[in-house]
């Protein structure tokens, strides 16, 4: 099931895509399991945007080791996280703004998991019962400031720019994350062909080790990490994030005014 969050005539509702380019509203978040209200609006008449208002987001470092090695990092012996502020996250279609003093930002194509229900404690085996589903994401990364806070063990503002984290377009809920091809194109060419089933740590992995040390929430994002190919971004730049079983995320780049 695609459960997608849309703007219609000025008001915001959770809804299901359907056949045909049909939305099939929902009587409220999908966190609360809200029914359909066997409401329609169609596709071509809506806005869709972010799967959550300003979730909490967990991102994780170096979790393809493809990648660690095209960075010449090697692959860590536990999962290495840092946060993105809420602010960074932005919809389908909506713009990523290009810092005025950026020099090398990046693009980082990755498969989002989110939290449908808290989270403590909780086995790998179990860590399933947790999630709500999957979607596409950006982390997108300016690579001067990532450096500078690295080198004194920290990571904030280098990947917590407004709109530095496109998410979207929808959320499936019925998806096995551990073998999916993940494509990430620049102007239509592309930087990126990896598959999950290359991930270091996994979805149950990730979701037992953050909620042995902290209360995962209804909404909670954690992007999973990039696979090899990421590279930069400039302004007039068009990001997509395609992953299979998902569909494709697709943002413009623009300078800060």
């Amino acid at each position: 099931m695609k459960i997608l969050r849309y703007s219609s005539n000025g008001e915001v509702h959770y809804g299901v895509l359907r056949d045909g380019g049909k939305i099939e509203r929902l009587g409220g978040s999908p966190l609360d399991n809200a029914e359909p209200s066997g409401h329609f609006d169609e596709e071509a008449a809506i806005k869709v945007l972010s799967p959550f208002y300003r979730p909490r987001v967990f991102g994780l470092g170096y979790n393809y080791r493809a990648h660690s090695k095209e960075v010449g990092k090697p692959t860590p012996t536990r999962p290495v996280l840092f946060m993105k502020p809420s602010t960074t996250v932005i919809g389908p279609l909506e713009p990523i703004v290009y810092p005025v003093d950026g020099e090398n930002v990046h693009f980082e194509g990755e498969l989002v998991v989110i939290i449908g229900k808290e989270a403590r404690n909780v086995p790998e085996a179990d860590a399933f019962r947790y999630v709500l589903g999957y979607t596409c994401g950006n982390d997108v990364s300016d690579r001067v400031l990532q450096r500078r806070e690295s080198e004194f063990g920290c990571l904030l503002v280098g990947k917590g720019y407004d709109t530095f984290a496109p998410i979207g377009p929808v959320v499936e809920t019925e998806l096995d994350p551990s073998g999916l091809r993940l494509i990430t194109r620049v102007n239509g060419e592309v930087r990126q062909d990896g598959n999950t089933s290359a991930l270091v740590y996994g979805v149950p992995a990730l979701i037992a080790y953050l909620s042995k040390y902290m209360t995962l929430l209804p909404g909670d994002h954690i992007m999973t990490g990039t696979p090899a190919g990421v590279g930069p971004i400039k302004p007039g730049d068009i990001i997509e994030v395609e992953i299979e079983g998902i569909g494709t995320l697709c943002n413009n780049v623009v300078l800060a005014g």
